[in-house]
């Protein structure tokens, strides 16, 4: 892995999104082989939240995300550091509301939004560890969270292959289709980085998130990692950060709290 490639300041990595922004999802539709509106979909309805609520979208690019949300009259807020993703997406849909912000210091009051999303987007987070102190501060006690990312293959042979794709044929595809073609072999480097299923749900729980369950999708190329925010009078819209701050236990303890949907 060329590690130099994934060690870009926050700034590099949203001007590279800037620069891939009016191809982006289609793009992500051949790369994905036509998969990716079925993971979101499957996110969409683990969020499972109504007209009149409000939801936030984090790195919710051109608003491919969002759309779902508004067409059932969801008031949802399309959260992006890219403003190339954010121009585009505006462009296409003016009737959601597209915001800029950094996942690690988001621009919303505490206790905001019903749910919180983010969908391929926390591995491009410079610390995802703070976003997911972030979004549990800005959701509403007893508020759900749903995560979708690129994840690790449950079949040690489908592993070998789905890496293999990664680092030959995306690049290869990406130069045909995409304006940066560069910008795919930084993506394709991010997801075989990107730390396995129990250790982001590990992260979950170190956050200050409960109820952490997750769905491995297409044979664990995707995983959908569900949770809750603590309900109650006493939830402390900082728990999230004062838990990063104090948690030295290591992940196979917090292991034992995860649940794995089989489906």
């Amino acid at each position: 892995m060329n590690r130099a490639s994934l060690d870009k300041r926050p700034d590099e990595v949203a001007t590279m999104f800037d620069d891939v922004a009016p191809k982006y999802d289609v793009v992500n539709d051949v790369l994905s082989m036509g998969q990716t509106r079925r993971w979101r979909r499957i996110v969409v309805e683990a969020m499972d939240v109504k007209a009149g609520q409000r939801v936030l979208d984090l790195a919710a690019g051109t608003g491919t995300s969002s759309e779902p949300y508004a067409d059932a009259g969801i008031d949802v807020v399309a959260c992006d550091f890219s403003l190339g993703m954010l121009k585009v997406g505006k462009r296409r849909r003016p009737d959601i509301n597209f915001i800029a912000g950094d996942a690690t210091r988001l621009p919303f009051a505490d206790n905001t939004f019903d749910a919180s999303t983010i969908s391929f987007g926390l591995r491009n987070v410079n610390e995802p560890k703070k976003a997911l102190a972030e979004m549990l501060r800005v959701t509403k006690p007893g508020g759900r969270l749903v995560i979708a990312e690129f994840s690790q293959p449950v079949v040690p042979l489908w592993r070998t292959m789905y890496t293999e794709y990664l680092m030959r044929a995306l690049p290869a595809i990406a130069v045909k289709v995409s304006s940066n073609p560069d910008a795919y072999v930084y993506l394709a480097e991010s997801i075989r980085a990107w730390p396995d299923q129990d250790h982001l749900a590990a992260w979950l729980q170190e956050a200050g998130w409960e109820d952490v369950t997750y769905r491995n999708l297409s044979g664990g190329i995707v995983a959908v990692h569900r949770a809750q925010k603590p309900d109650g009078p006493g939830t402390d819209p900082a728990t999230g950060a004062k838990a990063l701050a104090s948690h030295t236990g290591p992940v196979a303890k917090l292991r034992r709290n995860i649940t794995r949907t089989q489906r």
